[in-house]
């Protein structure tokens, strides 16, 4: 029972500690980049009808979410993508708006994936949703700014892989496939299984145009040039917008100078059933899935009574915190704090310091030395916890300051110390 307990269950963990401090350290960098995109906060409900994330909404599998009933026995479920909530609270109370709709969210999702893949259930997740702007200007834009969020996070290598849906809908409207057909080809394009794929191809009554663009999708895969290789296998017109889009995508994003940091993949079509353009996915070192996935949306909204184009993105946080860390990207926390140490008789020239110091900023400690620890625990404790300095009460005007790295060792009069910050 008391392992029990002290668990937690599969695919959800406690962080804490330094780990945590640097958790929120990153969502607040890219919430400020967020912010300085004109981005407005909103805030969804951790839960919501079941319908709004249902196989129409192109939302999370229904066997892969948390479901519940309230008192009146609907269908409730913890949500697993934010998209849909946003677009429903869009759809409400922005009805009658034309003109661009910029909105950011930070929050948990969840989802129940298989066993032991060694995913998370509840994962904390940080976006944003560029509403009634259909322009390759917003994809840029969108494709940017979420380059700069995980530059403010401290991550500098990493590759953003843009696609386009739009692409290989094309390439499979002129086919005239069966629906069944077309799922099996995109679940082996999901998985790029283009070997399985290719072998698919072979054993069904693919035209022969379409079975050639799809068995080349796998080397559609690189800079630029491969965009004039996709252009030169079809004629379609859907597919040729595609292209174009691409090419308008990336030539303002070399506006931005972050031309080295995108790459393209037209295999890439992306789970969610929503996405109707541009797909991308954002990979770095050391980190297996992607840590940040968005598209175009341009269909959801009307699926809530709002006919409004839509693009978006979400950072996966704790992907992007094991990228960090596993890669020993250095983290300094920037916030100055302070121990103070004191005995019972000088408790209220203690008080009065620490209620100084946090005025000016500085985060600080109080603790009442106990007879129970010598001075070496109390020094242990300030390195463990990552104190910049400590203050030890000497009287109820004296205080002797000793530095983290322990290069300062002073007395000093309180208040000529208090002066000094």
């Amino acid at each position: 029972m008391r392992e029990t307990m002290l668990s937690t269950p599969e695919g959800v963990r406690d962080i804490y500690g330094a780990e945590c401090e640097r958790k929120h350290y990153i969502i607040n960098e890219i919430q400020n980049v967020l912010h300085l995109y004109g981005n407005k906060d909103i805030e969804t409900p951790t839960f919501e009808y079941f319908g709004i994330f249902n196989a129409d909404k192109g939302s999370a599998p229904s066997n892969e979410m948390y479901k519940f009933f309230d008192r009146d026995n609907n269908t409730l479920v913890l949500r697993p993508d934010f998209t849909p909530s946003v677009a429903r609270c869009v759809s409400k109370y922005f009805t009658d708006e034309e003109l661009p709709i910029r909105l950011c969210y930070t929050g948990k999702t969840f989802a129940s994936t298989q066993r032991h893949q060694g995913k998370l259930a509840e994962i904390t997740q940080i976006g944003s949703e560029l509403i009634n702007d259909d322009s390759s200007a917003a994809d840029a834009e969108t494709v940017a700014c979420v380059i700069d969020c995980l530059k403010a996070s401290g991550l500098s290598e990493f590759q953003i892989t843009i696609g386009e849906v739009d692409y290989y809908k094309g390439i499979i409207e002129d086919a005239g496939l069966s629906e069944k057909v077309i799922n099996k080809i995109q679940d082996y394009i999901q998985i790029k299984n283009f070997f399985g794929l290719s072998e698919y191809i072979s054993e069904k009554d693919i035209p022969e145009e379409t079975g050639k663009v799809l068995n080349e999708l796998s080397s559609l895969f690189g800079g630029t040039d491969i965009l004039d290789k996709a252009e030169s296998l079809t004629s379609n017109a859907r597919a040729l917008e595609a292209v174009d889009r691409l090419r308008k995508v990336y030539t303002a994003l070399k506006f931005y100078g972050y031309e080295n940091y995108v790459s393209f993949d037209l295999s890439m079509i992306n789970g969610y059933d929503y996405y109707t353009g541009i797909v991308f996915s954002g990979y770095t070192y050391e980190v297996g899935n992607p840590v940040v996935k968005g598209g175009r949306y341009n269909n959801l909204l009307s699926q809530f009574g709002k006919d409004a184009p839509s693009i978006g993105f979400s950072i996966y946080v704790d992907e992007l915190l094991n990228g960090l860390i596993r890669q020993k990207v250095p983290y300094e926390n920037k916030q100055k704090s302070a121990l103070i140490i004191y005995t019972i008789e000088h408790q209220e020239a203690a008080v009065l310091l620490a209620t100084n110091l946090r005025m000016k900023g500085v985060i600080a400690q109080l603790i009442r030395k106990s007879k129970r620890h010598d001075a070496d625990e109390y020094m242990t404790y300030s390195d463990i916890y990552d104190v910049g300095k400590i203050y030890i009460m000497q009287s109820e005007s004296t205080v002797r300051i000793i530095s983290a790295d322990r290069s300062v060792d002073e007395e000093k009069s309180i208040e000529e110390m208090v002066n000094a910050l």
